[in-house]
């Protein structure tokens, strides 16, 4: 495929939103040493796309401009780079690519062999593209933070949601309720049911009092919050925590790393946990594996194509989808 032209969608500075995003012609990469090249079929976007181009993660991302976005993606493999030794031509996959590098947004892009897993027939390419970021980091939060074994063959533990609708939200009712928790959850009015139907054991409006404090219906402290909305304040959080409770963040900003230190330093038992995903290639696995059996479901709030990415772009920053917003070349 080298020298072949595709559709991809960039962006040239910092800044702009979805204005900025420009509609170009690149070459097909190709793959290196341990990738595999890849013809994509879904792409998802995730909050951190976003921020990104907002310059709130500098100067780690990106390095260098242009840079095409979007790293959850499921395709086809077209070739695999020296030393791939578990894909061939033809394998359909759920890849998470390099945030560094990006690549999402266009028709082909590298992957690492690492975090790539096989897709198997009865799981589509949307629902597979929005496992890598949001489903893998309710994943860490649930099993390394919060000690559930999604087995459940642990002890039952009282777990609270935030933003239960979202990305991250709607994977993490239903890996909790596998590794046998009380789940409490919020999300607006219009996603209740939703929630409701995802496991969630109570839900809240956050819009209403009970929402704003949190406050378990059934008067249950938390033994683990995964916090996936924005900030909230931790003398919100600390009344609804069990004596060991800690509020994990999968989307820290300056408050929450502040709070987090003056608890490490005061030797509070009732933490705040800020979480950097962790990726890992078999975790991946198991949740591709999980949808094919049945266990997990993504829920799809859209499916854009790839020549109107924008629309996706501006929904993503919006902040109101309910489940994965998809991009289709």
């Amino acid at each position: 495929m080298a020298g072949k032209a595709m559709h991809a969608v960039q962006y040239d500075s910092y800044g702009g939103g979805a204005v900025a995003l420009k509609h170009v012609q690149v070459p097909i990469p190709t793959p290196s040493k341990g990738e595999v090249l890849l013809k994509f079929e879904a792409i998802t976007l995730n909050p951190i796309d976003w921020k990104i181009q907002k310059g709130m993660v500098r100067p780690l991302l990106p390095r260098k401009f242009p840079h095409i976005p979007a790293t959850d993606v499921a395709g086809e493999v077209t070739e695999v780079g020296p030393g791939v030794t578990n894909f061939k031509p033809g394998d359909k996959v759920v890849a998470l690519l390099n945030h560094l590098a990006g690549g999402g947004l266009s028709e082909y892009g590298v992957a690492k062999e690492n975090l790539t897993v096989q897709r198997p027939p009865d799981v589509s390419a949307a629902e597979g593209a929005g496992l890598p970021v949001a489903g893998l980091t309710a994943h860490q939060a649930l099993t390394q933070s919060a000690g559930l074994k999604l087995d459940g063959s642990g002890p039952q533990k009282n777990i609270l949601i935030t933003a239960a609708s979202g990305g991250v939200g709607h994977y993490a009712i239903q890996l909790a309720k596998l590794g046998n928790a009380h789940v409490t959850a919020t999300c607006g009015a219009r996603n209740i049911d939703l929630v409701k139907s995802l496991g969630a054991d109570e839900v809240l409006d956050y819009k209403t009092s009970e929402g704003a404090t949190l406050t378990s219906p059934s008067g249950k402290k938390y033994d683990a919050v995964v916090h996936c909305a924005p900030p909230i304040p931790w003398s919100v959080f600390e009344p609804n925590l069990s004596s060991n409770g800690k509020v994990i963040d999968v989307t820290p900003g300056v408050s929450s790393m502040l709070t987090f230190a003056v608890k490490k330093l005061t030797f509070s038992k009732k933490q705040l946990v800020p979480i950097l995903l962790i990726p890992k290639g078999e975790n991946l696995q198991f949740l591709v594996d999980l949808v094919r059996q049945g266990e997990l479901k993504t829920v799809i709030d859209s499916k854009t194509p790839l020549s109107k990415a924008g629309e996706a772009w501006t929904k993503s920053i919006d902040g109101h989808a309910t489940g994965k917003i998809v991009v289709e070349p």
